[in-house]
């Protein structure tokens, strides 16, 4: 009788407990068909803007990473399905009126304070509204990441772009000039970011450039995003994660005065030929192993050079019996 009893007892207690849901699936048809709703009236709303940031991933090689970011930001929503999909949201009125202020700052810039890098920007700002008004806190805590993270995607306005290239570039003619002086016969002189180069008592003609595509800017933003990435989904101390996320800035910047270098060697000793055109391209593609080897050695000695004695195991143990 009391093992029916207790028997029984388990029964409702299995019962009553909640099922945990492991799939998107598991989320229903009637809610697959809300966020539907609300996916394509938001495209709807912007649709202009999305098809302008679209355009200038295409036509603009700098910011061509901008097609892998929504991916990076749907990862990083899939590594926390479970906790989102078994989640009890609570919708929040603060999201409603960010989501009002969004929908009505959008038009208005576009009439009024005409900022155009404030649009994408507040594309992005509007999605955040949505799922704080939608979800609550709870399911911002596993999305605000995803969501930030698409302002990697959003091409920088040319003058800020400008600012930005020309001290890169700058650098990387200075630090190239420097190290072509070595060779001997060489001389190279720098001015802004052209490097005039006497070998052997001839002028080589014409002048390397640095140009913009030479600036480290498009493995900057990209690595960065990366960086970003790595450093979210790696498990670490936060203080690794800062130095992880801090150190994608000059391991780019010195890739790419790695990549200027080698480019001013090939054009005097090799052939101008090939320092230009797809060479000078695969030469670049080559820089992304490089960062990444850098960027790993760091973490891996960051990794190695501290030890988590919470993690240890204690083997040696001894026990014994009377």
């Amino acid at each position: 009788m009391v093992d029916n009893i207790s028997a029984s007892s388990e029964n409702i207690k299995e019962s009553d407990s909640p099922v945990i849901k492991q799939k998107w699936r598991d989320l229903g048809v009637h809610n697959c068909i809300k966020v539907g709703i609300i996916a394509v009236l938001f495209c709807f709303l912007f649709q202009n803007e999305i098809r302008n940031i679209v355009r200038q991933w295409i036509d603009d090689s700098s910011w061509s990473h901008g097609f892998l970011i929504p991916l990076f930001s749907l990862y990083f929503i899939n590594q926390h399905k479970k906790e989102i999909i078994n989640l009890e949201t609570k919708p929040s009125y603060l999201g409603l009126f960010f989501l009002i202020f969004g929908i009505a700052f959008y038009p208005l810039n576009i009439v009024h304070f005409q900022y155009g890098y404030l649009r994408p920007i507040d594309v992005i700002a509007t999605l955040g509204a949505i799922t704080l008004f939608l979800g609550g806190w709870r399911l911002v805590k596993y999305t605000w990441l995803p969501v930030a993270f698409l302002i990697f995607a959003v091409p920088l306005p040319q003058r800020m772009y400008v600012k930005l290239t020309m001290p890169m570039q700058m650098l990387a003619a200075q630090v190239a000039g420097a190290l072509l002086n070595l060779v001997k016969g060489l001389d190279a002189i720098t001015s802004g970011i052209v490097i005039d180069i006497v070998y052997k008592g001839q002028r080589m003609e014409p002048g390397l450039n640095v140009a913009e595509a030479c600036s480290g800017m498009r493995l900057l933003m990209a690595f960065l995003a990366l960086g970003v990435a790595m450093a979210y989904l790696h498990y670490r101390p936060v203080w690794q994660r800062i130095i992880l996320l801090i150190s994608t800035i000059p391991i780019a910047i010195f890739c790419n005065m790695v990549r200027v270098t080698t480019t001013g060697f090939i054009y005097v000793l090799i052939s101008p030929q090939y320092a230009q055109g797809i060479y000078h391209d695969m030469l670049g593609l080559l820089m992304l192993p490089l960062a990444f080897g850098l960027y790993w050695f760091l973490a891996w000695f960051m990794s190695m050079l501290f030890v988590d004695e919470t993690n240890m195991i204690v083997e040696d143990i001894v026990v014994r019996r009377r």
